[in-house]
């Protein structure tokens, strides 16, 4: 199965149903690694945001029964959150849990685990962290993907950075070569002139 990537930034606190969820899934013929994907919620409702999750993954999954977070990000963590026909429980765990994953119990397939990208996420880091969440040679734990998306984004802010510096300075190198007046050429010295060679007399 193809990742799936929807990149809108998060406008709304609330999430109305209509809206499909942010999600990438890894392949279904890679091997199995620390994490199964990447949801990009749009807040940090866990009540408003996993109706809609949970409605993409029954299909792929096997009827979502239970899900668990660890607390540090979720400011409310909902017993029961009713989804489409069924309830699915919610539980927390801290010490236990990795503060960005998310995992989910199925019915009948067992057990999954995603990555959670911020919902306060800049685009582009969000989908660099899709991709590295799905690719088929994954090995980070969550917070390890995380990390390494801050890394990448500090180094190319760096870099950027350095570039302009580079093209400010030059471009300051030719707007003063352009203002500065061109040197004077030297004043003749009289004493150096050369003078006519005098007649010579006869004997």
């Amino acid at each position: 199965m193809a990742a799936t990537i929807l990149l809108t930034p998060a406008v709304e606190d609330r999430i109305p149903p209509s809206l499909p969820p942010r999600l990438g899934l890894a392949p279904d013929d890679t091997a199995p690694a620390l994490i199964d994907g990447a949801w990009w919620p749009r807040s940090r409702d866990l009540a408003a945001e996993l109706p809609a999750l949970i409605e993409v993954l029954d299909p792929l999954w096997g009827r979502i029964t239970r899900v668990t977070v660890n607390p540090t990000f979720w400011p409310v963590v909902p017993r029961k959150v009713p989804v489409h026909g069924h309830v699915v429980h919610v539980g927390w765990f801290e010490a236990e849990q990795d503060p960005h994953k998310l995992l989910l119990l199925s019915y009948t397939a067992g057990r999954w685990d995603l990555l959670v990208v911020p919902p306060e996420t800049e685009p582009a880091t969000a989908a660099r962290l899709m991709a590295m969440a799905t690719d088929p040679s994954r090995s980070l734990t969550a917070t390890g993907l995380i990390h390494e998306a801050e890394r990448f984004r500090t180094a190319a802010e760096a870099e950027a950075d350095s570039d302009s510096y580079r093209e400010a300075f030059w471009d300051s190198e030719a707007a003063l070569s352009t203002a500065l007046p061109s040197p004077a050429k030297p004043a003749a010295d009289p004493h150096s002139s050369h003078r006519p060679a005098s007649a010579g007399f006869g004997s």
